[in-house]
């Protein structure tokens, strides 16, 4: 049976500018660590992204950096996790983090993050994965994007047969209970439809 094994943060290579951005990739990376799970990251060492990995390395969780070269001294790429890994590039960085986590998850960020989210709802949408996609609200980062989500529905973008499967949270400590919940349901479902092709 499939195991929830990592768990892939999207995060800001900035802290942003309200400290409960920082308290909450803290939070989340020794959540990730106390109950065993890994954490899939960007590989940088600044930002939410630092406060993450170091969170997590620190209550002796498990880290996976995936760093494009070019970002290494940018991002200051952190090394001292367990297993690093620099790629050639952008594409090549996101398949790797998607391959390598059973979840995802959005804290505050840039464009970037933005980017990276995006990318799975849409894989989602298309049926691409099954993964579950867990947008952080923390401090309400996330309001304006679940408002244009909203403005979509309401305008048939997002229509029946396209719906965007996704979770929101609004507190760091509730990201690792609502994906392991999803997480379940998800192989629950997959154990159904495995039953019924049998008969």
């Amino acid at each position: 049976m499939a195991k929830l094994d990592n768990i892939c943060v999207y995060c800001g290579s900035g802290a942003g500018t309200d400290p409960r951005y920082a308290e909450a990739a803290r939070t989340l990376g020794k959540s990730l660590a106390e109950v065993g799970i890994g954490l899939v990251y960007g590989g940088g060492g600044l930002g939410l992204m630092g406060e993450t990995a170091r969170a997590t390395l620190a209550n002796v969780g498990r880290v996976t950096g995936i760093i494009p070269s070019f970002l290494s001294e940018k991002e200051q790429m952190l090394k001292n996790v367990d297993e690093l890994i620099v790629v050639d590039d952008m594409h090549e960085r996101k398949m790797m983090m998607f391959r390598r986590a059973d979840a995802f998850v959005a804290l505050p960020g840039g464009i970037g993050t933005l980017e990276e989210l995006v990318e799975q709802l849409t894989w989602s949408q298309l049926g691409q994965h099954g993964k579950p996609v867990v947008i952080a609200n923390i401090a309400n980062f996330w309001a304006p994007f679940l408002t244009l989500l909203e403005h979509m529905r309401e305008q048939e973008f997002i229509r029946t047969g396209l719906e965007v499967g996704y979770h929101v949270v609004d507190t760091a400590e509730d990201i690792v209970p609502t994906i392991r919940k999803a997480f379940d349901a998800t192989l629950d479902e997959e154990s159904q439809a495995a039953v019924a092709e049998k008969f």
